[in-house]
């Protein structure tokens, strides 16, 4: 078996008039992300990691915000054509691990649930999401609750 590793980052600034959404939830708050599509943080930092790890480039390569099909799009939906795209160089998922990086909302009451939604997405055990928030401790943008960041790292086993 050969396994790859990719790491992905993602951030966008929370304004008013947009619902949030994060590992594909819709989450109760009085801003949301800005961006071409959902702007879902975690999904796009973790979609960048599973095209990295399968050597496959990045979302802005596949999903380029200039593109009208893309407007709009669900992190959901994101998530199902990269996993089709990893598929298809017959990788898996074998485990993900995220960190939200937000001042508010905070991560810890809506954690089982993202995990649960992702490991259903990914379709792997959900021992295998890992989840943490942090907080930016008042500090920039992200500290001053102006926007909302995400790592992701994967790990991808290829079939033979």
């Amino acid at each position: 078996m050969e396994y790859k590793i990719g790491i992905g980052y993602d951030i966008h600034r929370l304004v008013k008039g947009r619902k949030l959404f994060l590992g594909g939830i819709a989450v109760p708050y009085h801003k949301g992300l800005l961006g071409h599509s959902d702007a879902d943080v975690l999904i796009h930092a973790l979609a960048d990691a599973l095209l990295g790890a399968a050597g496959l480039g990045d979302i802005g390569e596949h999903f380029p915000d200039t593109d009208k099909r893309y407007k709009g799009l669900s992190g959901k939906d994101l998530l199902a054509e990269v996993q089709a795209m990893i598929a298809r160089k017959k990788f898996s998922v074998i485990n993900i691990d995220l960190i939200l990086i937000a001042e508010e909302p905070k991560i810890l009451p809506l954690r089982k649930k993202i995990q649960q939604n992702l490991s259903r997405m990914l379709k792997i055990d959900a021992k295998a999401v890992s989840l943490k928030g942090k907080t930016q401790e008042k500090l920039g943008e992200i500290g001053q609750k102006k926007a909302i960041a995400a790592f992701a790292i994967a790990l991808l086993a290829k079939r033979r």
